[in-house]
This record gives C-alpha cells, sequence and structure tokens, in this order.
C-alpha cells in the first residue's frame, strides 16, 4: 500500500507535468511516433485552407485574368472545392485519429504501453459519438468565447477530458461533456494554468529550430493524459499508479 501511494499520481500542476515528463520517456518512440503521424493528420486540414480577403481578392483576380479570361472563376471554384474538402476531413477524419491519440496517451499515463492500433480505433467503434463530442465541445466553446472570451476559456477547461471519457468509458457525447464537467470540477485553476504553461513549452519548442515542438507536445500531452488519470482516482477511486 506505501508503494501505491508513493507512486500515485498526483491532480496537481506539478504532479501531471512530473509524471507526464516521466511518462514522456517511458514510452518516448511509441509517442513520439503517434505525434509524427498526428502531425501528418492534421496537415492537410491546415494546407487546404484558404483565406481571402478584399485585396487578395483583387490580388488573385487581376493575376488570374491576366493569364487567361475566367482563369480566376476556375480558381474561385477550385478554392471552394478544396475548403469543402478541407472542412468534411476536418470534420469526419480528424477528431478520429485526435481521440485515438489523446486515449494512447492515458494508456501511456497508466503504465501499459500504448497500442498502435489504438490510433485508428475509433473508425471502427464509437465512431458517431467521437465525431458528436468533438462537434458538441467545439460548439459550446465557441458560443462560450462569444460571452466575451472568458466563459469560453472556462468552458474549453471544463471540457478537456471530452476527448478521454469517450475513448476511454465509451461515454456518448452529451454525457461525456457532463462527466467531463464533474471531474473537472474544483481543477479548474490548474488545468488553465497547465494550459498557460504549455503554450509557453509549445513556444520554447518553435525556439529550438522548430524540432523541439515534438518532444514538447508528447510532454504537453502526456501531462495532461496523467491529469486526467489522476483526478479519475480522486473522484471515482479508480486505480491511477505509474509502474
Amino acid at each position: 500500500m506505501e508503494t501505491q501511494n508513493q507512486n500515485r499520481i498526483l491532480p496537481t500542476f506539478g504532479g501531471s507535468f512530473e509524471h507526464g515528463w516521466k511518462t514522456m520517456f517511458d514510452y518516448f518512440l511509441v509517442l513520439l511516433l503517434v505525434v509524427i503521424v498526428m502531425g501528418i493528420v492534421t496537415f492537410p486540414a491546415q494546407f487546404l485552407k484558404i483565406n481571402i480577403d478584399a485585396d487578395s481578392y483583387h490580388w488573385w483576380r487581376d493575376e488570374f485574368n491576366f493569364i487567361g479570361p475566367g482563369a480566376f472563376t476556375v480558381f474561385g471554384v477550385l478554392a471552394i472545392i478544396l475548403g469543402i474538402f478541407a472542412l468534411i476531413y476536418t470534420i469526419l477524419v480528424v477528431p478520429v485519429f485526435k481521440y485515438g491519440a489523446d486515449i494512447m496517451f492515458v494508456h501511456a499515463a497508466r503504465g501499459n504501453r500504448p497500442e498502435f492500433e489504438t490510433l485508428i480505433k475509433g473508425f471502427k467503434e464509437n465512431y458517431l459519438y467521437i465525431v458528436l463530442s468533438r462537434l458538441l465541445t467545439i460548439a459550446l466553446t465557441i458560443m462560450g468565447t462569444m460571452l466575451i472570451i472568458i466563459p469560453g476559456i472556462i468552458v474549453a477547461c471544463r471540457l478537456v477530458f471530452v476527448s478521454y471519457l469517450v475513448m476511454d468509458r465509451e461515454l456518448d457525447p452529451i454525457i461525456a461533456v457532463e462527466e467531463s464537467w464533474r471531474l473537472t470540477r474544483g481543477y479548474g485553476w490548474t488545468i488553465f494554468a497547465m494550459g498557460l504553461v504549455s503554450f509557453f513549452i509549445y513556444i520554447l519548442g518553435f525556439a529550438m529550430l522548430f524540432i523541439g515542438i515534438i518532444p514538447a507536445n508528447m510532454w504537453v500531452k502526456s501531462s495532461f493524459a496523467s491529469l486526467y488519470e489522476a483526478v479519475l482516482t480522486e473522484k471515482n477511486g479508480v486505480a491511477a499508479v505509474a509502474e
């Protein structure tokens, strides 16, 4: 019992980052590959985002009309098609990989070697729950942000466990949101502080010739997964022991 208490993940700012650091190195190669794959998966959605303001509109119009009549119209149609594809890809594909990656970090935080097939498990199981919970989380966060930003930050902090709950406990979107809200009660400031520090960790990663963003991402994800596991123990009495 004493050993278990010593190895127990503490649901605190320091405890989460400390255990996240240990988890990152315990399963470094697996988690490294997860982060690399996620970068590849999310790249098309970022690449296909096309923002056309008034100035760029005139530039493209003049450029393509110079090449030939109707060329700008062709570009406009192509941009719309790519935009629709990016939206569909972002809604129907990316969340499955994101949720799969999140639960892999939870498995690592529990001291279990993550199975890489878990990354695409959502396409076979809980697919509808994943897509709907992602949409619901984004919608609630946007609605909160529209109420003068601060409510949006609160909502984002309180819903940080939704992806874990959908994958870990197979909850439907609404119950996952409600359960995340319950679990994070009393930990809002801890989550906010972790998010703020994570931002600077990412900045530091970018500063290290960009390549540092990979271990930075691994550490942050491991830390939030550790917090989830620790809070689950605190609230539900579920074992959260680092082996």
